[in-house]
């Protein structure tokens, strides 16, 4: 879904002319049609993450939500929490995380290289040593719900992240539609912007612990 200038403002909670400032001097991705500036959803939201922009899920996904992690949180149990994960680059470390995805053999390899190719067109390292890798398409796999699958590698693995810093937790994401896909990305940017969720992240704590900051249980 394409999005108006006054879209975007919306989602980010800013102005109209901050909007155009992001595009001219921040890089905030869009196209033109009739000389009016568009704005794709899932350009948006990425470009957030890189550039620690916060939107709310409820606005970047269009969703009406109760809980704004319910989704992220549903995924994250179907996908699990995996510790120790191996991989000395970035390619052998998503080879690993998709290994435990709950996906067929064949599926599980497809994943590894379509996450493999997309890295090649962008880095979906978004700072502080914590990478999304998600295809670029929400439709390549044909699961019946979202998946999350919390990756934290046994040692951190370069992945050409702006701020320099090594990866050491990788967040795999596959939905099965564009609407869950979006809201996935929007929840999971949300949750990271919380320093308790970072920092559980960050130590790798027990997956019970790390669920718990997403979900604001004490």
């Amino acid at each position: 879904m394409e999005l108006s200038v006054q879209d975007a403002a919306r989602v980010f909670g800013v102005s109209e002319p901050t909007i155009i400032r992001w595009v001219k001097r921040e890089g905030l991705p869009s196209f033109s049609i009739n000389g009016h500036y568009r704005f794709n959803r899932v350009d948006l939201l990425e470009w957030s993450n890189l550039h620690k922009r916060p939107m709310t899920p409820q606005a970047a996904s269009g969703a009406d939500q109760g809980n704004r992690f319910a989704l992220l949180i549903q995924a994250l149990n179907a996908g699990g929490i995996h510790h120790a994960v191996a991989g000395t680059d970035a390619a052998s470390a998503l080879a690993a995380a998709a290994e435990r995805l709950p996906l067929s053999a064949e599926d599980r390899a497809l994943a590894a290289e379509v996450l493999a190719q997309r890295e090649k067109h962008g880095t979906t390292a978004v700072g502080d040593g914590i990478a999304i890798p998600h295809p670029r398409s929400p439709l390549v796999f044909p699961v019946d719900a979202p998946v999350v699958a919390l990756c934290l590698l046994e040692r951190p693995v370069d992945f050409g992240a702006a701020d320099g810093k090594p990866v050491s937790a990788l967040f795999l994401l596959l939905a099965p539609t564009v609407r869950a896909h979006l809201t996935l990305l929007a929840e999971l940017a949300a949750a990271l912007h919380d320093p308790r969720c970072k920092a559980a992240v960050a130590r790798r704590a027990p997956a019970g612990e790390i669920l718990a900051s997403i979900s604001g249980e004490p």
